[in-house]
């Protein structure tokens, strides 16, 4: 088994992280600690789901993966209002973008491992 900062996954989940800080940066005071430490969180979570989901095995980790997978979703829907509400800049917007993609897509074909080796024989 591979350590969990190996992952191509986490190293994606670490760098939007880095990224939800600068966001949290660029946010208007009275939104820094309600919105910006949401995603922050978010981010956190994101990673510690991915380092639960490699340290697990079978329906436990598929559990961590859509856990995982959910978290993203929210973390974009947020961004998305930053964004919307011109809290952060398009650089910004579009580099968080990139990287929730990418971690959207790599979760989503870990399920789908998942999923395929513990697929009943035909």
């Amino acid at each position: 088994m591979s350590l969990h900062h190996d992952l191509p996954i986490y190293k994606k989940g670490r760098e939007l992280l880095q990224l939800a800080f600068q966001v949290q940066q660029q946010m208007p005071r009275a939104f820094k600690r309600t919105l910006g430490e949401k995603i922050t969180v978010h981010c956190t979570e994101m990673l510690n789901l991915m380092a639960m989901a490699n340290a697990t095995r079978g329906t436990e980790r598929a559990a961590h993966i859509r856990a995982l997978l959910a978290t993203q979703r929210a973390a974009t829907v947020l961004l998305r209002v930053c964004h919307d509400m011109r809290f952060i800049s398009n650089k910004l917007w579009a580099e968080s973008v990139q990287l929730l993609e990418s971690i959207g897509k790599q979760g989503g074909g870990w399920l789908k491992s998942i999923h395929t080796t513990h697929a009943p024989a035909a």
